[in-house]
């Protein structure tokens, strides 16, 4: 509230009161338009080169049982058949590729970005656009948006039946319930992360009313009326499962919905089976080490969202200060599923997703604070900013020359100091700042300089994970044991078969003892079987085999080896590793390599050996 003085006409003072709505409350014109262009851009950046890299053995197993399906077989199906049914349809149409079974994913990580318009009563408008752009661009959601048979589509589904389900759809809401139970194990994981959560803040609520109650001796007269009327209808939460009619329009939607997409309209009748069996999976595979180390995990948050973390933390400092409810239920989602991850030894880096959601959610309301600038201040803050951003930059540079300078040298130590000095200047800066102008200049430059820089490096992450800096650079989001050389194999493959034929995919291929799921959908083109020793009495002409030595295949074929699962080698990095993947995105790997063995008689000068 603001007091404006006018004069009258009689230069009398006359007081008007002014009220400004603030920026988190304020209506949005077109906010329809902006949500699609959120839309947009989200599809943009999961479809961009979506089918460039090979897919991994985490991904090609599950597309190999959609192509299975669809070839008409019924194969043993995994914990995700929403996945596989849906993914089954697009081969059926528009045949199997990198791109169709990277395609589900893609969609549901872009319709991620209407999730926050279901909630805009609570976040209010202006955040929840906010959030829609940032989903848009996150790059953990983006990472997970572009990996077939993620945990993206149990996310978005699962988010989807708690956003109509708050604004009492019934319908819709059953709908995305189904396709979440569809969805595989990660959908057990955000309902566990989201039930413990309801629990606490359950707690937390009973606990008010209680000191409420205390600290209100006027309440105790009402009491027992205000007890008589509670419990004489029944409550806002239990009220779809009180009306017959609310809890039909659950029920037949979510079952006609499960049985249909389970059963892939009864072609696959063995994926309601795989549903149900994820619930036991989930719980199993907390007893299995997944690999990822817990510091892997967090080092990605500080990676990838700083300027999250920073405004996260900023909103759940004000927000239980204030006693927002939507922040103190907010914060402890945000924790719990941390401690999920961080915790449970069959950890994924898809696990995350679950965190991003309420950390960016409470980030985006924290955000719109720190865009009322009063106009007279903007310049002392837009110079503010100008200036740490200077000085972050340099900083930043200054600590990728340490890449090429010998530690320890006199030099090393001289950058290692101005890094620290850099630092210092700033807060030196911001005490100036609040000492010669005003402590919300000083604030506000603060904040914003600070995030606007480490801004840059989820932007970075950003096009990392839409993989535009190619396979070679690798990001923490990216699914182990990439096929490094797996296009380079494949082509080989392909002109064998051509040289040989006229039929680029002719060729029979063995693949002898490696066992690849990524392998057998890169050749699925071919004829392949698969086997744990070569029969050398039927003379295949292509074999697939490890890199050990195989003296039988060297008399009668010719072998070149391909680099197959490549993995960086994050556990076993030093400080100068992790130094250089964060300044240049380089990381040491290892992995396995594959020789594929090629009869003599299939190539042109075979006449001409003796």
């Amino acid at each position: 509230m603001l007091i404006a003085q006018n004069k009258s006409s009689n230069d009398q003072a006359e007081i008007k009161p002014i009220t400004i709505t603030p920026m988190n409350l304020a209506r949005i014109k077109n906010e329809g338009w902006l949500y699609t262009l959120a839309f947009l851009l989200a599809l943009s950046l999961r479809t961009i080169q979506l089918g460039a890299f090979p897919l991994t053995d985490a991904e090609a197993a599950p597309a190999l049982q959609a192509l299975k399906i669809v070839m008409g077989s019924r194969p043993e199906l995994g914990p995700q058949p929403a996945y596989i049914h849906l993914t089954a349809l697009l081969f059926f149409i528009f045949g199997s590729s990198n791109f169709m079974a990277r395609l589900v994913p893609a969609l549901a990580g872009s319709a991620l970005v209407f999730v926050p318009y279901l909630f805009r009563e609570q976040i209010k408008p202006v955040p929840a656009v906010l959030l829609a752009f940032i989903f848009a661009i996150e790059p953990g959601l983006l990472a997970l948006s572009r990996q077939a048979a993620s945990s993206i589509l149990a996310i978005t589904c699962l988010l989807f039946t708690w956003g109509f389900w708050n604004q009492k759809r019934f319908g819709p809401a059953g709908f995305f319930a189904a396709l979440a139970a569809l969805s595989g194990p990660a959908s057990w994981a955000g309902l566990l992360g989201i039930g413990i959560t309801w629990a606490i803040r359950e707690g937390i609520e009973s606990r008010r009313d209680k000191d409420a109650e205390a600290s209100d001796p006027d309440r105790d007269q009402f009491s027992q009326e205000d007890s008589a009327q509670k419990n004489s209808k029944p409550s806002e939460r239990g009220l779809w499962f009180a009306d017959p009619h609310s809890r039909t329009a659950v029920l037949v939607p979510f079952f006609l919905t499960f049985i249909t997409a389970g059963s892939l309209f009864f072609f696959s009748p063995n994926g309601l089976s795989a549903a149900l069996a994820s619930v036991p999976e989930y719980f199993l595979s907390w007893g299995r080490f997944s690999g990822v180390q817990p510091g892997r995990v967090l080092a990605s948050l500080l990676i990838y969202q700083p300027p999250a973390l920073l405004f996260a933390g900023l909103a759940i400092w004000r927000g239980w200060r204030e006693g927002s409810r939507l922040a103190i239920s907010l914060s402890p989602w945000m924790l719990i599923a941390m401690l999920l991850v961080v915790f449970l030894p069959f950890r994924q880096m898809g696990d995350l997703g679950w965190v991003l959601i309420p950390l960016w959610t409470l980030a985006a309301m924290e955000m719109i604070h720190y865009m009322e600038i009063l106009p007279e201040e903007r310049r002392e803050v837009a110079g503010l900013v100008l200036l740490i951003f200077l000085i972050l930059v340099f900083a930043w540079f200054d600590l990728a020359g340490l890449n090429w300078t010998p530690i320890p040298t006199p030099m090393a130590s001289l950058r290692i100091w101005l890094f620290f000095g850099s630092l210092f200047l700033i807060v030196l800066s911001i005490l100036l700042v609040a000492l010669g102008w005003s402590s919300s200049t000083a604030r506000l430059g603060g904040i914003w300089g600070v995030s606007l820089t480490l801004g840059l490096f989820t932007i970075a992450g950003t096009l990392g994970a839409a993989g535009l800096r190619g396979i070679n650079n690798p990001e923490l989001w990216w699914l182990n044991g990439q096929p490094a050389q797996g296009s380079l194999l494949i082509e080989t493959a392909d002109d064998l078969s051509e040289w040989s034929t006229g039929d680029d995919h002719a060729l029979a291929v063995v693949i002898a003892g490696v066992d690849s799921p990524a392998l057998e959908w890169a050749l699925r083109k071919h004829p392949v079987s698969v086997a744990d020793t070569v029969d050398m009495s039927s003379s295949p002409p292509l074999v697939i085999t490890g890199l050990e030595a195989n003296p039988s295949l060297a008399d009668s074929y010719r072998g070149q080896d391909f680099t197959w699962r490549q993995t960086p080698a994050w556990d076993s990095a030093q400080f100068s590793d992790w130094l250089r993947w964060i300044t240049l995105r380089q990381m040491p790997t290892g992995g396995d390599s594959v020789i594929l063995w090629a009869r003599n008689d299939l190539f042109l000068d075979a006449k001409a050996i003796p």
